[in-house]
């Protein structure tokens, strides 16, 4: 299999140190810099206003003996409820006092004392929460029965009794406010906090030797963060206003000390004389509470949380606005005769120069993640897409159905179906395609079935919603779709739910999903990637006999070739979002032109016979680069062991030399006449593992040969 020929030109080496040295090194301070403006926090305009709007009443209030134009008891008897003047900016009260000084005055007092409540309500809550969850049942049961308990008690009262008791002291009042509220805040984290105990990496610690305290800390803590800060800044709003509630009634602090409750009571009783007065302190509490509010909800959303699916208003305004704009190019390119294609045979699936983009701010000028991707899907063929994590592929499948995620939008191109380009359909008319005409089959099962309904439930649902039919032939088709895509209890499984079968089973059942509505096309997504080796071969040999009984087409995305070699009678290799090389599966496997399909079968086991299996197979050096970090040349022209300087300029899709299929590199016909194939490269001799042979009897020194090597496979 691998030649001993040298198989790059002498410039490879040159355009490959060009490539090294053209990358700009970011500095450190500039990545800080960027790494802080992707901040959750930054992230959100509500949130750094709120964030800017605390940090500057703080500031204030601390300051406010250095900068204030009078003290809190100063009084001004010839301004007596003025309002806004030069000299009181905010006017003043009923004894002439200045607003804006006993604003800011009271800030730090208001914020420290509902500061508080947050520490001991939230820290008392979550340390109960934790422990419940991880010490056992008994002390679960101690603990809810007490939190049930302070639930229960009138929390008013209590508050009301303390300060009959003790008087207003203010910070003692807010601490006990905490701790009633704890038990709330008790309820909400347990639930989390016992699912996360229950997760396979705490087994992992416990196997490891960490104790429960050490669990709680580093494993499960850090999974409730984001419920703790929600939580925190509620109970940090719901304390400023109980806080300004009892000083409204007269159990504030003592007079003349200035708090945001007792200015709003006395704005109260010159509401209609005086009504200026209610609006500053007012304003000022609701500001706060909404920051809070804001900063809560910004910090609360998981770091890592993927983009919702479903289209926000803004995202389906713009992708309206791509679709009117692909409309619009593709009558512009029939009436100027160059559409360069027609509307194709029934059942036939064309795509053309399709490409498709991140929207950026909402001007339609981000990222391009597929760019020119052309392929044809004949009825009862299947279509290969394949390539390594990040080339395009499951946007390229997804754009076929409107389905992209949410910022995401097909920018350019035609996917033509029966007389309609998909790529110009709105939305609201892909509905009547979707499920219809083309459907879905995801990489995980579990993503298609609701675990809240049963099986016969979801797949009567969908078949009533698609073909119209009544409850009791929808029941019989559920059984006939189950039987079809080789279930044989398919009365059993109709009454059960998706969490009470295997992988391979709900697999099946995600098949008959997709087959409710009788697709023409099927688009599945690695639909074997998650399942072992015989269910993979079984859910094979069923996409097989369907496509061979119905007449469907499919479009399969996959990073196996042995499964482009079983099922596929077209592949469409990608590569950082476009096709490298297109063409009939048999032709691509046994005589490929692209040299990155050649890296694939030389990295691919199954693509080597046991009689001329190397002893080490070849890997493909660097990654997949960055959509932002696309060369104006080849793409693959960094990783590439034959690039040259000719494979600097941008690479067109030609026809092979071979006959049938399109390949884009300069070098494809050199490289066929050369048979060349991809080399395996050197491996540092850190990543060789050797491999000592077990034995009673003193071990002998394992012969050269005898090594693991770690490979890196597509």
């Amino acid at each position: 299999m691998i030649p001993t020929v040298a198989p790059a030109p002498a410039d490879a080496d040159q355009a490959g140190s060009t490539t090294a040295a053209g990358a700009p090194v970011p500095r450190p301070g500039r990545a800080a810099l960027t790494r802080l403006s992707r901040h959750r926090l930054l992230g959100s305009p509500g949130a750094v206003a709120g964030l800017v709007w605390l940090a500057a009443l703080v500031i204030a209030s601390l300051t406010a003996p250095l900068w204030l134009p009078f003290k809190t008891e100063d009084q001004d008897f010839t301004a007596v409820l003025s309002g806004p003047t030069a000299a009181h900016w905010l006017g003043t009260d009923e004894l002439g006092r200045d607003i804006l000084s006993r604003i800011f005055a009271a800030a730090a007092g208001t914020l420290g004392t509902s500061m508080i409540t947050v520490i001991v309500g939230v820290g008392l809550g979550t340390i109960l929460a934790m422990l419940a969850a991880g010490a056992g049942e008994r002390t679960e049961t101690a603990i809810s029965r007490v939190t049930e308990v302070m639930m229960s008690l009138p929390g008013t009262v209590i508050i009301l009794a303390v300060i009959g008791a003790v008087g207003t002291n203010i910070p003692l009042v807010m601490a006990i406010l905490g701790i009633l509220m704890s038990a709330g805040i008790y309820r909400v984290i347990l639930g989390q906090a016992k699912s996360l105990q229950s997760q396979l990496y705490v087994d992992a610690a416990k196997v490891d030797g960490l104790g429960p305290l050490g669990i709680s800390v580093r494993h499960v803590l850090p999974g409730l963060a984001n419920t703790v800060v929600v939580q925190a800044a509620l109970i940090f709003a719901v304390g400023m206003l109980i806080q300004a509630g009892l000083a409204f009634i007269g159990f504030g602090p003592p007079i003349p000390q200035p708090s945001w409750g007792g200015m709003i009571q006395g704005a109260s009783q010159h509401v209609y004389d005086a009504p200026w007065m209610m609006v500053p302190t007012g304003a000022v509490l609701a500001l706060t509470v909404l920051s809070a509010n804001a900063i809560g909800n910004a910090l609360g959303k998981a770091p890592n949380a993927a983009a919702p699916h479903l289209p926000s208003a803004a995202d389906r305004r713009q992708r309206a606005k791509a679709v009117a704009a692909i409309a619009a190019a593709a009558r512009d390119a029939e009436e100027t005769g160059d559409a360069g294609t027609d509307a194709g045979a029934k059942g036939t699936l064309s795509v053309r120069n399709l490409s498709v983009g991140v929207d950026n701010a909402g001007t339609g000028t981000g990222v391009q993640l597929v760019t020119g991707v052309s392929f044809d899907v004949e009825p009862g063929t299947v279509l290969g897409l394949v390539g390594e994590s990040g080339c395009g592929k499951t946007m390229t499948a997804l754009s076929l159905l409107g389905l992209l995620p949410s910022g995401v939008s097909a920018t350019g191109g035609q996917i033509l179906w029966n007389g309609r380009n998909l790529a110009a359909t709105p939305d609201k008319d892909m509905q009547s395609v979707r499920g219809r005409e083309i459907a879905l089959i995801s990489q995980e099962p579990m993503r298609a079935l609701d675990p809240m309904f049963t099986v016969g439930y979801q797949l009567t649902a969908t078949i009533r919603r698609l073909r119209g039919m009544g409850r009791s032939e929808a029941r019989a088709e559920a059984h006939s779709l189950l039987e079809k895509v080789g279930i044989v209890d398919a009365g059993r499984i109709l009454k059960t739910y998706p969490h009470q079968i295997s992988g391979g089973m709900a697999q099946r059942v995600a098949v008959a999903l997709a087959l409710s509505g009788r697709p023409k096309l099927l688009v599945a997504d690695e639909p074997t990637t998650a399942l072992d080796v015989t269910v993979q071969a079984e859910i094979l040999s069923l996409l097989r006999a369907l496509v061979k009984d119905t007449g469907m087409s499919v479009v399969m995305v996959t990073h196996d070739l042995g499964v482009v070699a079983d099922i596929c009678d077209q592949v469409a290799v990608m590569y950082a979002g476009h096709v490298v090389e297109n063409g009939r599966t048999a032709a691509i496997l046994d005589n490929p032109r692209h040299p990155y399909t050649l890296a694939l079968l030389a990295a691919d086991p199954h693509a080597n016979h046991a009689d001329s299996m190397p002893e080490r197979l070849a890997t493909i050096s660097g990654q997949v680069p960055q959509p932002k970090d696309w060369p104006a040349g080849c793409r693959f022209a960094a990783r590439c062991q034959f690039a040259g300087s000719a494979c600097l300029e941008p690479v067109p899709l030609l026809p092979s030399s071979a006959g049938d299929g399109l390949v884009r590199c300069v070098k494809a016909d050199q490289l066929a006449i050369e048979g060349m194939d991809w080399l395996a490269t050197d491996v540092p001799a850190g990543r060789l593992l050797p491999v000592s042979p077990v034995s009673s009897a003193t071990p002998e020194p394992a012969p050269e040969q005898d090594s693991i090597v770690e490979k890196d496979l597509a």
